[in-house]
């Protein structure tokens, strides 16, 4: 008897001890890959009303609310100049982010553990993430606050903040409500050109949208491109590049997943910056492996049409749509590939992306052939299939009233309409980046002009070199404005915003 109970102790302690020492050992042996790079001066940006200038780049918050990032140079630079123009941006945007998580788990102890678990999740985050962007996260951290150290590093925790995304609609499946996005181009085009419009329905609290960013970036490598975020998400959620290819993501059902790998915006980041057609991006996307499902609207200028790449952990397909010069794409998987997944299968059954789907149908008809204006009119749309009448915020209508942003891209002509307060409720404020991207601020140079290699088929613009605007002015282009919802004239919106609560979390 003793001896069964000294090897059944034995047994016990080698039970309990083994997987504690393994996890212990993979916090330990955790490596972001923390780049080495030291700060390349004290200088300070120079900062006028709502103007900020540093070493030709700028930052201005302009009269529709935007705030409007201009970067250059390498990866280093790119995110040493952020940190430099909007340190105050990035603390913000940070403590409203850390406040959100505190409200959803109010457990100090249930917050150590969770950084620990991500600690061990995330251990192998840096390899999945190019040096580049690892260059440009760590200049921006730069700038951060030493107040969350507790979490981390400013580095570590800019790092897993794009991971953050992931891991919320993979762990939290039950509050995915969803983006929406189509395109359309040929016969279903007002001028016959490619037209893209999306929600990103991302929903972190009102404080959390605040300060929505335009961000317009002249990289060393690669397609200058245009994106709409936060300040610090260097990733893509909605972009354009000088090519005319545009990017959107729409989160679809995903297993829990059991390790890191390329967060989702980083992925559509890397396309948006080194692609200029859907095969080219389509060849992006299976070279990297993520750890959840995401479909990617991939709008190509130069093919003249849309595509949906739809990606798994465990499989990839590109679907190109029914042959109808037009393609709509809510949470759900389209293709022949997805077809019998059972996660798919769940999402269609039980959330409310069929509805979105259907919804979207019906009023892509009925607006065809889609113009800015019409695109707008689906995206603002709050009714259900066949037009039901719904409540405000519902949903299952395409404008549910949480966007984060929304987003009307017109790849051909390189112009972009981005949404402004409330929600998509407010006027879409239209950038040309043709001229955007031909200019920039005094005493700067086109990165064009300096011989900085753009990827192959890149073409800046002609007139670059004879171009410097003064950032003090518009980046917009005023007189493409689209005029706001009359919805927000009306008893009923204000009557929602008198009795709407705080939202919890929502996934795009």
């Amino acid at each position: 008897m003793r001896k069964l109970l000294k090897y059944t102790l034995i047994g016990l302690a080698v039970l309990i001890l083994t997987p504690v020492a393994l996890v212990t050992y993979l916090y330990l042996s955790a490596d972001m890959r923390t780049p080495t790079h030291a700060p390349t001066t004290t200088e300070h940006a120079l900062s006028t009303d709502s103007l900020r200038l540093y070493r030709g780049n700028f930052l201005r918050h302009s009269r529709n609310g935007l705030w409007e990032l201009k970067v250059r140079g390498n990866g280093f630079e790119r995110g040493e100049a952020i940190g430099k123009l909007a340190p105050d941006l990035l603390h913000y945007q940070e403590k409203v982010f850390v406040d959100q998580i505190k409200q959803i788990v109010p457990s100090e102890a249930y917050l150590r553990f969770l950084r620990f678990f991500i600690v061990v999740f995330n251990r192998n985050l840096g390899a999945n993430i190019t040096d580049e962007l690892r260059d440009e996260i760590y200049g921006i951290s730069l700038a951060c606050t030493h107040e969350y150290d507790f979490i981390g590093t400013p580095y570590e925790r800019q790092l897993n903040y794009h991971s953050a995304h992931d891991l919320g609609h993979a762990m939290q499946d039950y509050m995915l409500v969803g983006c929406t996005s189509f395109a359309a181009w040929g016969a279903q085009s007002a001028d016959s050109s490619l037209i893209v419009g999306r929600n990103f329905d991302f929903y972190m609290g009102d404080d959390f949208a605040r300060n929505r960013l335009v961000s317009f970036y002249e990289p060393e490598r690669g397609y200058r491109f245009a994106s709409v975020g936060w300040a610090g998400m260097t990733g893509v959620l909605s972009g354009m590049n000088e090519a005319g290819l545009t990017v959107t993501i729409n989160a679809a059902k995903s297993s829990v997943p059991t390790s890191s790998a390329t967060p989702i915006s980083i992925l559509t980041r890397e396309i948006l910056q080194y692609a200029a057609t859907i095969d080219e991006a389509y060849a992006i996307a299976r070279s990297r492996r993520t750890f959840v499902s995401e479909s990617i609207l991939v709008g190509s200028a130069r093919d003249g049409r849309a595509a949906v790449i739809e990606k798994s952990p465990e499989k990839i397909a590109l679907f190109a749509g029914d042959g109808s010069e037009k393609i709509c794409c809510t949470n759900h998987y389209q293709s022949p590939t997805f077809a019998d997944d059972e996660r798919n299968r769940e999402n269609l059954a039980t959330s409310d992306s069929p509805y979105r789907f259907e919804r979207l149908g019906e009023l892509m008809q009925r607006y065809a052939p889609l113009s800015p204006q019409s695109a707008a009119a689906i995206l603002r749309d709050r009714r259900g299939p066949h037009d039901e009448p719904l409540r405000a915020g519902n949903p299952w209508a395409i404008n549910q009233l949480i966007a984060h942003h929304s987003v009307i891209f017109q790849p051909e002509q390189l112009l972009m309409w981005v949404s402004t307060d409330p929600w998509q409720c407010g006027p879409y404020v239209a950038y040309d980046l043709k001229k955007i991207f031909s200019l920039t601020p005094q005493g700067g140079t086109p990165s064009a002009q300096k011989g900085a290699p753009f990827a192959q088929n890149s073409t800046p613009s002609a007139d670059a070199s004879t171009c410097v605007p003064d950032p003090r002015h518009e980046l917009s282009t005023p007189e493409l404005t689209l005029p706001e919802d009359p919805f927000v004239r009306t008893d009923e919106f204000r009557q929602f915003m008198k009795t709407r609560t705080n939202r919890f979390l929502k996934k795009e």
